[in-house]
């Protein structure tokens, strides 16, 4: 699956970040914890350069705490790269980013001048939330629908930080399938531009694997099904997802699965692993350089033709 979902404020958006660098003092990604590797920004990657950055893992309520561990390790092996993981239901813990940003630039804390920070993340991984516990006022809109956010922002925080806001940000493709799934799963990209089916069944087979006892215990299900059409269909028996004939109805299964895995009511779960995306990484090289052979041989035939 190919996601190339990118309303015009995004591409606007981008053009603004790459003009407004030079004034940063220091990055916020905002990550979603349960996809940290997917819901990082490759163009924030390519543009950041040497500036500090702090990734905030939001959501570290819905994922799972053994697994986001794993992450914050093996993203702090970057030069200056610093992470948090926050939930909005702890606030005061939201707060400790403000002394995060004066202990990664000591210099400009010990000045009179504001640290410029800005502050990034994909759709719907919470940053509106985050700004308004740290600037104590409804400032950036909230809601639990992707694209909020439309224009840039300037806010100062208090504490000697100037926060600038862009909206959130995916970009214009996602190479990696499987992450376009995990965006897709945990509701970063609008229901309305993928198939809920598809989505599901990308879920079901990785919570099959992965998370079998939660999917038991939340599903009540006497046996775990090994195939994700036999988890849908047993999930729709036990919540009555039936028409005509007993047929189940997949679309109603899929929005629950769905709808309840982005809650955490089935339980804490993290979609990808530090080595997961390692392997995955290494398969995207191998497709990029099989694609790269079958252009150049095209343009061979093309030439020898004419």
């Amino acid at each position: 699956m190919l996601i190339q979902w990118y309303p015009g404020h995004m591409h606007k958006a981008g053009k603004e970040v790459k003009e407004i660098l030079p004034q940063v003092d220091l990055i916020i990604e905002i990550l979603d914890a349960r996809i940290p590797f997917s819901s990082q920004n490759p163009m924030l990657a390519a543009l950041r350069g040497d500036k500090p950055c702090i990734k905030v893992l939001s959501k570290s309520d819905l994922a799972d705490p053994v697994v986001t561990q794993q992450w914050q390790t093996y993203l702090e092996q970057e030069q200056g790269v610093k992470t948090l993981a926050l939930t909005t239901e702890q606030p005061e813990k939201m707060r400790q980013l403000t002394e995060l940003c004066h202990k990664m630039l000591p210099n400009k804390a010990s000045s009179d001048k504001p640290i410029h920070t800005l502050i990034m993340g994909i759709p719907n991984v919470g940053k509106s939330t985050l700004i308004n516990i740290l600037a104590g006022r409804m400032i950036a809109k909230t809601g639990n629908e992707p694209a909020i956010t439309k224009t840039q922002q300037r806010i100062d925080i208090g504490h000697g930080i100037i926060l600038l806001d862009t909206p959130g940000m995916l970009w214009p493709n996602v190479e990696n399938k499987n992450s376009g799934y995990r965006l897709a799963t945990t509701g970063a990209i609008k229901d309305t531009a993928i198939s809920h089916e598809n989505v599901a069944f990308f879920a079901a087979e990785y919570l099959l694997q992965y998370y079998p006892d939660l999917l038991q215990t939340r599903f009540q299900l006497e046996q775990l099904p090994e195939a994700e059409q036999q988890l849908m269909e047993a999930i729709g028996k036990k919540r009555g997802c039936l028409r005509s004939g007993g047929h189940i109805e997949m679309d109603k299964v899929a929005k629950i699965l769905l709808s309840e895995l982005r809650a955490g009511t089935i339980g804490r779960i993290s979609l990808e692993t530090p080595s997961m995306m390692e392997k995955e990484l290494a398969e995207l090289v191998i497709i990029r350089e099989q694609k790269e052979a079958k252009k150049k041989a095209r343009k061979q035939k093309w030439k020898g033709s004419n």
